[in-house]
């Protein structure tokens, strides 16, 4: 029975990722891992702080070198102090071996073109294209944009009975949630970033929040690579600079030399009127793409029938 139903064509093929595929979804998921371990001790000394009514800290990083010295400043009990110097001897190991897993998928993503061409989107970096590009694997297997949005569970839930109207709910969050959580954190970072990916989120924010605008713009980041990897083309609103500021951390992941003494197109993002000038074009198709939705906001409501005036009679 198995063999006719597959001979028919009622058993499609499930697609098996190859070797370098799965290595880099090992590879990601350990970095993933580590993050969150990282997270979980961030979290653990910020409750011991708090349960000593400490302000929080004015340093953007509660880890880092500043931090660390402000940490110091507080009046904290013995034992709160060793614990707190254990969550911190615990976060430089992992972030050592955060560095080294970061250098290993550097060095396979390095010249990888679907890696590079990902990275032209606003707010995708090496770690979230490697992801992406990690659950996706042969994007050829979907016939549709949409069919990339359902495996990555960015898609509206469906509930129907019978002939009666459609209710449409949360996302499914099915498939493959790593990826999904990726994009939904490049949609926060393309909402800071000057372009039309920016727009849309402002659009939705207006109308349903930011979450919400967050999932739906991780939802048109999914649709624009399944556009960019089908056609083999790069995003048409890419700043030169900052791709290649891009490019350059992923060689310096890997291990790659440093040139002090040499300037690349890297160094273009440090110049203010290279960066001024690549913005000035995002911002004008952030401005047309404003301009094209902003009659779809204000639309005139149509009078009730017992509201309109009838007419006298003779």
């Amino acid at each position: 029975m198995l063999a006719k139903l597959y001979a028919t064509g009622f058993l499609p093929e499930v697609w098996v990722p190859d070797e370098a595929t799965l290595a880099l979804r090992r590879q990601v998921a350990r970095r993933t891992q580590l993050v969150r371990q990282r997270v979980r001790l961030k979290n653990l000394i910020q409750s011991i702080l708090h349960a000593h009514l400490i302000p929080p800290c004015p340093h953007g990083n509660l880890t880092g070198i500043s931090g660390r010295k402000w940490i110091a400043a507080q009046r904290l009990p013995d034992d709160e102090r060793a614990a707190v110097h254990r969550h911190l001897a615990q976060i430089d190991l992992i972030e050592g071996s955060l560095k080294d897993v970061e250098a290993d998928i550097a060095r396979a993503t390095m010249s990888d073109p679907v890696i590079r061409r990902l990275m032209t989107l606003p707010g995708v970096d090496m770690a979230v294209a490697a992801g992406v590009a990690a659950a996706i694997g042969d994007v050829r297997r979907f016939s549709d944009p949409t069919k990339l949005v359902g495996y990555l569970g960015l898609n509206p839930s469906t509930r129907q009975s019978g002939e009666g109207p459609a209710y449409h709910g949360r996302i499914t969050k099915q498939g493959r949630g790593q990826a999904r959580g990726m994009l939904v954190e490049a949609a926060w970072a393309a909402a800071r970033s000057p372009g039309p990916l920016r727009a849309f989120f402002q659009r939705i924010t207006a109308k349903r929040g930011k979450p919400i605008a967050a999932v739906a713009t991780a939802r048109k980041l999914a649709m624009i690579i399944w556009h960019m990897l089908t056609k083999g083309e790069d995003y048409i609103w890419v700043r030169p600079a900052l791709l290649a500021r891009k490019f350059r951390s992923i060689e310096l992941k890997a291990g790659l030399a440093t040139e002090h003494a040499k300037r690349g197109a890297a160094y273009d993002y440090n110049i203010p009127e290279k960066r001024a000038a690549e913005r000035v074009r995002v911002e004008e198709a952030e401005k047309a793409y404003d301009g094209f939705t902003s009659r779809w906001r204000a639309k005139p409501r149509a009078e009730p029938r017992s509201a309109k005036k009838m007419p006298a009679p003779a």
